[in-house]
């Protein structure tokens, strides 16, 4: 679930022009996509928030197994690969922003998420949500998406609006309004009309009879938005607003935009009415009007829309000529969407589901039948997989916490599952320090099973509080009220230099955490309130470890079972292979790729880099065709600089053990940190650009020059190997 907790811690469509339906729609005839023999007209990316492509109970379908309509077309006509990977953390916010960016948090200025706290100057902790529109600022005052120079980081529609195309965003991060009123203001202005209005209803007293009344400008205005190109019909009209990318390295100038359904519907029931009710109001894939939990037409509720909500917006998006649109897909083991409870009026407690049940099935299937008529209409529109290419992913997997299912045979389809024991177990970890510990230093996280640490003061890493707390939080043992099995909470532990090795750290210093703890996956680690016993031990309630049923699939560690995704692609360009899992991928390597095979380019050098394993030779530039040296180079690469990578991986080990080490220990340790990134950051520096280069300016790779690389990178990797070894070595004896 997207939004789950604002401060306790994404499907991509992108369809180039010329679409007329029934003679509706408004062509975009100046859309220049530039594909190999000008094949792709239409991209389709989807983005999923936590669906698997694997089982979590050997005898239950997977996610996309009991979506067959989209497994299929994927597996019969393109590629799909189980070896695709997150970052880190491994959470909804940065997960997206990877994806839509090809940069990791460092670069993008989210490797926390879905919130993230901050130093204020006096040595207190701030905390600002990820999701905020794309120019916000953020509660730090910062760019939200801040680059490695301070600026705002360039958005993903500006190559295909330069390029003459219109791009449509429903739901996915941070590419339409996302808070409320800050995101009006950012674009509307302050005490602008818009401003007024929004913040009235929002301060309205919360009683049962002024829900509708409050929820109404989240329906009007959050989750989506409508990019144009200069001189689309689009927004020749009143609705629109200047789109304004005043850090865009090649300038932005002359762009308009439409924001939210009360904009963005009217621009397209006037361009395509078959997608829209009699009254202007856009449908689903079943006919229905997209609305919120109170009736009203837009946005159907906070970013947990379904399939037939999403794909049926996007499907109308397309039939009103958009040649470019970004949708999301909440998950299907959550109950979405969330009903209303009688007495408060209010989207009631959410429901988690373990696989097999009832409920989670028949949600499956309802994406699946969505599925299928969501295909069936673009085929109808002329969308195929002959013309269009579709990218498909999932933000992340994530970790089940909870007991057996009963029977222990069911398989969800002919014999449904249920549990008896269900939930992320919940903590709150200033509790069992005190108890534990003693340890009454004051310190902010940002509750998630993989929580970043903020020690008030902000002491440095080897400051005697920040040595003591990480020791202290790796001592930290408790009762897992679901097993009865005394546990670790703590799996490994991230200072500075190794959260800077994993791309954690932005240019903003006031962003940079005091350390990580990737912890056991089955708990979700918070703080205690005043309303849950704050500055009290564990032997008074509430208890300081729980169990809580309305989440049960944990995510933003770093197990492989969550870091561990798939991504799909279906397409002219894309091999016929069907699942195909030999090449390690992460959410950065999509951007370049989808990117690479539309003919467009960004303004700057991807993190990733363009995965031509997958890709038939006719589509690539022929710096690119049969090309091993960028082969050899980029799957190198990726090893040296992925967070889930070689040296990531083997980088976390060694931190760990260093941390819990002595102080002499961690000082040689932070000295070998030091010169291995300086290192792995240099050597990236020159891969980078020579990588994106033969991608995006057909500049062949001299093979003595990839040599050379692939030797330093090989070196870098073989030391990281080596320390972590070692280190496992002395642990064992």
């Amino acid at each position: 679930m997207r939004h789950k907790r604002i401060f306790g811690t994404a499907i991509l469509l992108l369809l180039g022009a010329g679409l007329q339906v029934g003679g509706s729609a408004r062509a975009q005839a100046a859309c220049g996509l530039q594909s190999a023999d000008n094949r792709i007209k239409h991209v389709v990316h989807i983005q999923f928030d936590n669906v698997h492509l694997r089982r979590d109970n050997p005898n239950v379908p997977s996610d996309l197994e009991q979506m067959p309509n989209l497994l299929n077309f994927m597996q019969n006509n393109g590629v799909v690969s189980g070896n695709h990977h997150t970052p880190l953390i491994s959470h909804t916010a940065t997960d997206i922003l990877t994806v839509l960016t090809g940069a990791y948090g460092d670069r993008m200025g989210v490797p926390v998420a879905n919130s993230y706290g901050f130093f204020r100057n006096d040595g207190s902790v701030g905390f600002s949500s990820s999701f905020l529109y794309w120019t916000a600022l953020s509660a730090d005052g910062k760019p939200q998406l801040i680059n490695e120079n301070g600026k705002t980081f360039p958005a993903p529609w500006a190559p295909f609006t330069r390029a003459g195309c219109d791009v449509g965003a429903f739901s996915i991060a941070n590419m339409e309004f996302e808070s409320l009123p800050a995101d009006v203001r950012t674009v509307f202005g302050t005490g602008s009309p818009e401003d007024v209005a929004v913040s009235a209803a929002l301060a309205l007293p919360r009683t049962p009879a002024n829900a509708p009344a409050r929820q109404a400008p989240n329906t009007d205005y959050l989750g989506i938005a409508v990019h144009c190109a200069q001189g689309s019909q689009l927004c020749n009209n009143s609705h629109a607003r200047a789109d304004a990318l005043p850090d865009e390295p090649q300038g932005y100038v002359g762009f308009k935009a439409l924001f939210g359904n009360v904009n963005v519907a009217p621009a397209l029931c006037a361009a395509a009415p078959a997608g829209c009710d009699g009254s202007g109001n856009v449908r689903d894939t079943d006919g229905a009007v997209i609305a919120d939990a109170y009736g009203r037409p837009g946005f159907p509720n906070i970013f947990s829309p379904v399939a037939k909500q999403s794909l049926g917006y996007a499907a109308t998006m397309l039939e009103a000529g958009i040649p470019v649109v970004y949708v999301y897909l909440a998950d299907g083991h959550d109950r979405n969407p969330v009903p209303l409870d009688p007495a408060t009026n209010l989207p009631g407690p959410s429901r988690a589901f373990g696989a097999g049940e009832a409920e989670y099935v028949a949600q499956l299937k309802a994406y699946d039948v969505a599925f299928g008529k969501f295909f069936a209409r673009l085929a109808a529109d002329g969308i195929t997989k002959d013309n269009t290419l579709f990218v498909v992913t999932a933000d992340e997997n994530d970790h089940f916490a909870g007991g057996a299912p009963s029977p222990a045979n069911c398989d969800g389809i002919h014999v449904p599952c249920t549990y008896a024991q269900i939930g992320e177990v919940t903590t709150f970890l200033d509790r069992l320090l005190l108890t534990q510990r003693g340890n009454t230093t004051p310190f902010d996280i940002h509750f998630d099973d993989a929580p970043t640490f903020y020690i008030h003061g902000n002491p440095g890493p080897t400051d005697a509080l920040t040595r003591t707390m990480e020791h202290d939080v790796d001592a930290l043992q408790v009762t897992n009220p679901i097993t009865g099995r005394v546990e670790k909470l703590n799996a490994f532990l991230a200072d500075r230099a190794e959260m800077g090795l994993l791309h954690m750290i932005t240019s903003n210093p006031a962003r940079s955490p005091s350390f990580t703890m990737f912890g056991n996956p089955d708990y979700f680690n918070t703080t205690s309130s005043a309303s849950t016993g704050q500055g009290k031990d564990c032997s008074q309630a509430p208890a300081c470890v729980s169990e809580s049923p309305g989440f049960a699939w944990n995510h933003g560690d770093v197990q492989t079972e969550i870091t561990r995704t798939w991504m799909g692609m279906v397409g002219p360009g894309v091999n016929r292979s069907g699942r195909d899992d030999h090449v390690f991928s992460d959410h950065t390597d999509l951007r370049p790729t989808m990117v690479a095979l539309a003919g467009l380019k960004d303004d700057y050098t991807h993190d990733g880099r363009v995965l031509i394993e997958f890709l038939e030779d006719r589509a690539l530039p022929r710096a690119l065709r049969r090309s091993e040296n960028f082969l050899e180079l980029a799957q190198v690469y990726k090893q040296l600089n992925a967070p889930l990578g070689s040296v990531g991986l083997d980088s976390l080990h060694f931190a760990n053990r260093s941390i819990l080490s002595d102080d002499a220990a961690y000082g040689t340790f932070l000295g070998k940190m030091d010169d291995i990134t300086a290192q792995r950051d240099a050597l990236a520096a020159e891969i980078k650009p020579i990588l994106d280069a033969a991608a995006f300016d057909n500049q062949p790779i001299n093979e003595r020059q990839e040599q050379q690389l692939v030797h330093r990178a090989r070196a870098i990797i073989d030391r990281v190997s080596d320390l972590a070894h070692d280190d496992h070595d002395r642990e064992h004896h």
